[in-house]
């Protein structure tokens, strides 16, 4: 598996064998599925910016991803509030997604070089893979730490997944670094 990204010139690169580069692909493809692209707008609504979601979504991934702002009473705040964000968000992580995707070797593994936007939409999308994966495992913060203390053992039947899970912590993480480090040494 890959020693994770580095800072290069004015971006990030990563060298990715072949099972990386499909892990990515694939783990992007969901996060493509899952969330649908916002529907058509009538003119006003494009005019206002406002969608038609107002409801948490049933999914309890597509909740995770798109969680109400504000909790408790305030229903009707959070439904204003996902209309005129939500639709907006949908566009976005599409857009990171695809990102990832198209930057990825056609076939097989290799270099992948990124420029900053890119390598943030990287980051975004990263993100968007773990919480998705998280949420189907069922990790919070406090399993997550249970299973890294050694106080709860991963069920044999999700021990892939949460194998993934961690890899794709440690290659956001190595993003997050090299990001820093580009950007130290450009400014």
């Amino acid at each position: 598996m890959t020693r994770g990204f580095q800072a290069v010139g004015g971006g990030v690169a990563i060298d990715l064998d072949p099972d990386d580069a499909e892990i990515l692909r694939a783990m992007a493809g969901l996060v493509l599925e899952l969330v649908d692209p916002p529907p058509e707008k009538d003119e006003f609504e494009r005019i206002v910016g406002i969608g038609t979601s107002t409801e948490k979504p049933d999914d309890p991934v597509l909740a995770r991803l798109f969680p109400d702002a504000y909790s408790g009473d305030e229903a009707d705040s959070s439904a204003d509030f996902r209309r005129y964000t939500e639709d907006g968000l949908r566009l976005h992580k599409r857009e990171n997604a695809r990102s990832l995707m198209e930057a990825l070797p056609a076939s097989g593994g290799g270099r992948v070089e990124l420029d900053l936007g890119t390598a943030h939409a990287w980051m975004k999308s990263l993100n968007d893979v773990r919480l998705a994966l998280g949420t189907r495992l069922g990790i919070d913060e406090e399993t997550q730490e249970a299973y890294q203390r050694g106080e709860a053992a991963v069920p044999e039947a999700d021990a892939t997944a949460m194998h993934l899970y961690d890899w794709l912590g440690v290659l956001q993480e190595s993003l997050v670094q090299a990001l820093f480090d580009a950007q130290r040494h450009s400014g």
